[in-house]
């Protein structure tokens, strides 16, 4: 009944709600900044190499690394076979096209959590939706609540879903026992995250850190490779890709199941722009003009999705095997795999997997933390974030045991609620960051390097920062 429930709400909220409210709030600040995500592509790509201002800060691209980390993996491997098992080709186009109108919106919220971002005792900082929520609109309860809508998706829904798709990948093996292996799985996960976030695990965490950029990179080639093997096969894909995406006697005739909405669900579980999760890592970056870590972030929606996940799409689309509901998830990947290079190629998915879920997992508490101590207005206490941290390992074992359907609809709607909270907000709130932005266009043209002042948007002294 809980499944079903949840399943039903997912349906309406990305059967209607929050596919008008991405597209709308997308395609508004896309005009509104006149496309930045294209005029300024470029400079996204320039400032994301900038040291920080002050030696030992976090930089562009650190903050870039926190919020990436949380989003590589499950999403961009076992997020885009389930959109095209489930929803079809047509999917990849939807989630194409998400991430492209929703680069508008990443850049206006991680440009809103600079401006509005808090100073720590260490001259560092820190901030996101909460803070610019409360600072702006002067609205706390607000800012709680979105605070524990987070609280519950990054320790809760997208730590039960990572949990789960990292012990789906072993569902190929003969050992594999579907009543008893995900518990297993889910033991071992809970006990290694558990070990590390309470601070025991450092050298695991330094490793496996240190790893996964290799990995991604791997990956990436391993992708590319599979696709030049077929790439006789690229014409057609890219065909029936726009072909279905347009297919709207089958769109509207059954729209809950629809390419549409599974590309839309998974394009946003992938880049999560507008969702409200990436300002809480952009706040922390030292940069002398906030556009700049907008623009950082805006390029990270676009390598997430028409990087990563257009990696994932060709190499499942152009292996030859034909995606269906039953292989959804990690399945179609190591089929696809398999076809290519053999019994290596599942291999291969579950070591990926195992590293990209294990960083996921630990970079979602970073953002976890952080929301701790907005809502009780300081930094909790050992003893409360040591049984707070040993729940959060519990509720990954749970969520290694639990069905696809639930995991996944669970995820969603937490995410969902993310954004019905933030997506009005930086409609809200979006004149400083599009005065910002207008600002750092004129410093440009005068030949200056832009240098951020509150003052120059009518925000003197209303800010911690830019005074």
């Amino acid at each position: 009944m809980f499944a079903t429930l949840i399943g039903n709400i997912s349906g309406f909220m990305y059967g209607k709600l929050l596919i008008i409210l991405l597209l709308a709030v997308g395609l508004y600040f896309t005009f509104r900044t006149k496309f930045v995500q294209f005029r300024l592509f470029k400079e996204s790509i320039a400032v994301v190499m900038e040291k920080p201002e002050t030696e030992g800060a976090i930089s562009s691209f650190q903050a870039l690394m926190v919020s990436t980390a949380s989003r590589v993996g499950t999403g961009n491997i076992v997020g885009i076979s389930t959109a095209i098992c489930l929803g079809g080709y047509g999917s990849v186009f939807w989630m194409w096209l998400i991430a492209i109108i929703g680069g508008a919106s990443a850049f206006i919220e991680s440009t809103l959590a600079q401006i509005y971002k808090k100073r720590d005792p260490e001259g560092g900082s820190y901030g996101g939706p909460a803070y610019y929520i409360e600072a702006a609109l002067h609205n706390r309860p607000l800012a709680v609540l979105f605070c524990i809508s987070l609280l519950l998706t990054y320790a809760g829904g997208f730590n039960m879903l990572a949990a789960y798709n990292l012990q789906s990948t072993f569902s190929v093996y003969s050992f594999y026992n579907p009543t008893v292996t995900p518990w297993v799985i889910g033991a071992i996960l809970a006990v290694l995250v558990g070990y590390c976030i309470l601070g025991g695990g450092k050298r695991i965490v330094k490793v496996t850190s240190a790893l996964v950029p290799i990995m991604g990179c791997l990956y990436v080639l391993v992708a590319l490779l599979v696709t030049i093997m077929h790439i006789n096969l690229v014409p057609s894909v890219f065909a029936r890709i726009f072909a279905e995406a347009f297919d709207v006697q089958a769109i509207f005739g059954g729209f809950a199941g629809s390419c549409v909405m599974y590309g839309i669900k998974r394009g946003l579980f992938s880049n999560e722009a507008g969702v409200g999760s990436a300002p809480n890592a952009a706040a922390s970056a030292d940069v002398s003009h906030p556009v700049k870590q907008g623009l950082v972030q805006m390029l990270s929606v676009f390598i997430d999705t028409l990087l990563l996940c257009t990696c994932t799409a060709l190499m499942c689309l152009c292996s030859g095997v034909t995606p269906a509901p039953e292989l959804a998830g990690a399945p179609y990947v190591q089929a696809a795999l398999t076809a290519s290079f053999g019994a290596i190629g599942p291999v291969f998915i579950t070591i990926s997997m195992v590293l990209f879920a294990f960083t996921t997992l630990l970079g979602n508490f970073f953002y976890v933390d952080k929301c701790l101590a907005y809502v009780m207005k300081r930094m909790p206490g050992k003893t409360f974030m040591t049984i707070f941290r040993l729940c959060a390992a519990l509720v990954i074992f749970v969520g290694a045991g639990l069905s696809m359907g639930l995991v996944w609809d669970l995820a969603d709607v937490l995410m969902g609620i993310m954004a019905i909270i933030n997506l009005p907000v930086i409609c809200l709130l979006g004149g400083p960051a599009v005065a910002a932005l207008n600002d750092y266009i004129a410093q440009q043209r005068e030949g200056k390097k832009p240098v951020f002042k509150a003052a120059a948007i009518g925000l003197k002294e209303k800010t911690d920062f830019w005074n």
